[in-house]
């Protein structure tokens, strides 16, 4: 049985968080309330969410100043956050946002199929990286278990293989994407690509990682 991804919902404001769990629920995603930065920041704590949406305008701790935890912390830091705001004072304002490591900054009130369409993309590259680590990390206990036999070495390969290839379609799949936000020639496309390259260039430096001689001294 597949996990669900958790998605953060932070906002001060009930009727908004009822209005993105209204909108969010066809994702069939575990959905988590925040009613404030330092509740976002607690549940941050013990769960792992593959998108968080951060409002801007809150009491206390403010979007821009959760975010900034969110980004220091090394558990947390690259999850991917979404600003949505009430208020829009221009492009500074925005540029706060994307400094704070925001990948996306959203007006209210906005398109609620452009929001799923969104939210729905990290859910997805969350639920293949998992997926990705997963079997890496069963594929390495097998292979440090001992020198295979031959035919456990064929499986090993086999294996390697299908991860390369699925690994392969996640990142057909951002560059589709990133052709697709390149067309708004704003600073959201530049900082959701970024953003995604780095994840996927990790997770094939540590594919690439258990390749047979991967890591092997020379002589």
């Amino acid at each position: 049985m597949v996990q669900k991804a958790k998605i953060l919902l932070v906002d001060d404001r009930p009727e908004n968080l009822l209005a993105l769990e209204a909108i969010l629920s066809a994702l069939d995603q575990t959905l988590v309330r925040a009613s404030s930065g330092e509740e976002a920041l607690k549940a941050l704590l013990t769960d792992d969410f593959a998108v968080i949406l951060l409002d801007v305008q809150m009491p206390g701790m403010d979007g821009f100043e959760t975010a900034a935890h969110i980004k220091r912390r090394e558990r947390t830091r690259d999850i991917p956050i979404i600003f949505l705001t009430a208020i829009n004072h221009g492009p500074h304002h925005t540029f706060r946002g994307y400094a704070a490591g925001a990948v996306d900054y959203i007006s209210k009130p906005f398109d609620p199929w452009v929001l799923r369409a969104k939210v729905s993309v990290f859910v997805e590259l969350y639920m293949k990286n998992c997926q990705l680590r997963e079997q890496a990390s069963l594929l390495r206990l097998q292979l440090e278990g001992g020198r295979p036999s031959a035919d456990e070495a064929r499986e090993s390969a086999g294996l390697l293989a299908e991860l390369s290839a699925r690994l392969a379609a996640v990142e057909e799949q951002a560059e589709a994407l990133s052709k697709q936000l390149d067309e708004t020639a704003d600073a959201a496309a530049v900082a959701t690509a970024a953003h995604l390259e780095r994840k996927l260039t990790g997770l094939r430096r540590a594919l690439d990682a258990l390749e047979p001689g991967a890591g092997t001294p020379a002589g």
